[in-house]
């Protein structure tokens, strides 16, 4: 029994977008028969671009919204028809920053263990305290908090009735480094102990070294879906990396991924690295601190995200644990 499963979901709005996008007159169709199974005790990425589908999909499992087509479950239990025993096992930190502004900490996480049903669990309160660096925030009305420290309130009160599935909707989005380095060693320990993890997140270094098994969403679709390390494999072996004063040449730049000076090309062999760098001499100009990495999960991210998506079979559709 996977511990979250989508089956066909799919989910429209009202809207006056293109025709291409239309699941039926005015509608506009943000996920299109999702079918995905996550395995208990994984750490699952779900990656995609804004507006792929990505806060639907895991509204719908939170029971916030309903699909319009499809179901999804969570341990088993129908988040529909079965809302409080699926609730009951999940925890999400949303992306917006939502709190009560008339509680302390303390009292917030209290509330929220009641909610549940769960009473008596200070100890575990204070654990989530202190592996969260609130401890010295107990007392804190939640109004007093920077948004960082709003951020980490907001994971404990997900973990809060210690559930088995966990999900994490861009839950470092605009934080300090000290948080996410705290967040990360902490869910990877529940992680270890057999929580299933479901992360979103625009850090792709994070779910390239978090997460198992990655999907990637566009358009509503799933276009990719596969171990980490095989979707790793899958990319081009190499990227020649370099910085340039000027604009490269166009045919060189229609390949290139370009972030300011720096320059990201794609090389499957040493030929190919001599060859850029063969063009970037002809046209008068000079490549600093050049350097050759291995191709990273941003990498494979924009090299889905540019093919189109009706062409593009999902990588790996089949789940695997």
């Amino acid at each position: 029994m996977p511990a979250i499963s989508f089956q066909s979901v799919s989910k429209s709005y009202p809207s006056s977008r293109t025709p291409s996008k239309s699941a039926g007159k005015g509608n506009f169709l943000a996920l299109d028969s999702v079918s995905l199974a996550i395995e208990e005790g994984e750490f699952f990425g779900l990656l995609g671009p804004n507006g792929a589908g990505k806060t639907t999909l895991i509204s719908i499992l939170a029971g916030l919204s309903r699909p319009s087509a499809g179901k999804a479950s969570v341990m088993g239990f129908d988040v529909q028809t079965e809302y409080a025993q699926a609730r009951r096992r999940l925890g999400v930190v949303p992306q917006e920053l939502v709190f009560d502004p008339f509680f302390n900490v303390r009292e917030a996480l209290r509330i929220q263990s009641g909610y549940f049903g769960v009473k008596h669990n200070d100890d575990w309160i204070d654990e989530l305290l202190a592996h969260l660096g609130l401890t010295d925030k107990a007392e804190a009305n939640m109004r007093q908090l920077s948004g960082g420290m709003k951020r980490r309130v907001l994971v404990a009160q997900a973990l809060v009735h210690k559930p088995p599935v966990i999900v994490l909707d861009e839950p470092t989005a605009g934080v300090d480094v000290e948080l996410r380095q705290t967040l990360w060693q902490f869910i990877a320990k529940l992680n270890k102990q057999g929580h299933t993890v479901l992360l979103t997140t625009h850090y792709l270094e994070e779910a390239e070294a978090l997460c198992g098994r990655i999907a990637m969403l566009k358009s509503g679709h799933i276009v990719a879906l596969d171990k980490t390390s095989d979707l790793l494999r899958a990319a081009s072996s190499n990227v020649l990396r370099f910085k340039l004063d000027a604009d490269l040449p166009p045919q060189l730049a229609a390949k290139a991924r370009i972030t300011g000076r720096i320059v990201q090309l794609p090389a499957k062999d040493a030929h190919e690295v001599e060859r850029y760098l063969a063009a970037v001499r002809e046209a008068g100009l000079v490549a600093q601190d050049v350097e050759i990495r291995k191709a990273d999960l941003e990498d494979v991210f924009l090299d889905v995200m540019t093919k189109n998506k009706d062409a593009l079979p999902a990588i790996g559709a089949v789940p695997t644990t």
